[in-house]
């Protein structure tokens, strides 16, 4: 039987090697017909540690390495374009620190 692949949004990095992975989806309600977003929460196991949060990511169904961790990182699709603005303003204003001491 062939192994499943899924395509989903990394929202969480902080564990080790293990990346949270939502695949969004539409279910059509069973009484009115509606349709609705839900989403599946996968674990996959990411060797490299190269994915971050907000990447769009390709999983595939692995043999079970932990209680919850079933799945396996096979690619990037695309890089997250999230700025940390708190980041960059914390790097400006560095950086004109920096400035004003060897201007003195």
């Amino acid at each position: 039987m062939p192994k499943k692949v899924a395509i989903g949004i990394v929202t969480s990095d902080k564990m080790a090697k293990t990346r949270r992975v939502e695949i969004p989806r539409l279910v059509k309600h069973p009484k009115y017909g509606k349709y609705m977003r839900s989403k599946t929460i996968c674990y996959a196991h990411d060797e490299k540690e190269e994915s971050g949060e907000g990447d769009t990511v390709e999983i595939i169904e692995a043999t079970p390495r932990s209680k919850m961790k079933r799945w396996e990182l096979v690619r990037i699709i695309e890089k997250s374009k999230i700025v940390d603005v708190a980041a960059l303003r914390a790097a400006a204003k560095a950086q004109e620190a920096a400035e004003k001491a060897t201007s003195e």
